[in-house]
């Protein structure tokens, strides 16, 4: 087994690395659209969330958070990928938002080290 670091610079690099950034993205949306229309819904970004778990684990402990409150996370994370507000997400949608999050997971990396 091989343990690998990011930091800030190998996101970064990824993030300005167009084909591969695309590339990755494009796969993943491809992944997620699972009745194949071009468009994330509500429930094809949802199953993914609840699949990921990253809400419902700290630290690799699993932990019971309100249901409310799970609910209220992720339809707060939909809206912020539906950026027209029109109930779905497309392409350039998905992959603003992705940037958006991984240059933010950049600046959290760069902080603590």
């Amino acid at each position: 087994m091989s343990v690998e670091l990011l930091d800030g610079g190998i996101i970064l690099g990824f993030i300005e690395d167009d084909e591969a950034f695309n590339g990755s993205v494009q796969d993943r949306f491809a992944y997620l659209d699972t009745n194949h229309d071009g468009l994330l819904s509500y429930s094809e970004m949802l199953k993914e969330l609840q699949f990921l778990r990253m809400i419902e684990t700290h630290f690799g402990i699993d932990v019971k958070p309100d249901p409310e409150e799970l609910a209220h996370v992720y339809d707060s994370l939909f809206v912020q990928f539906d950026r027209d507000s029109n109930g779905v997400v497309d392409l350039e949608e998905f992959k603003a938002e992705t940037k958006r999050m991984r240059l933010l997971w950049r600046m959290i990396l760069d902080s603590c080290l």
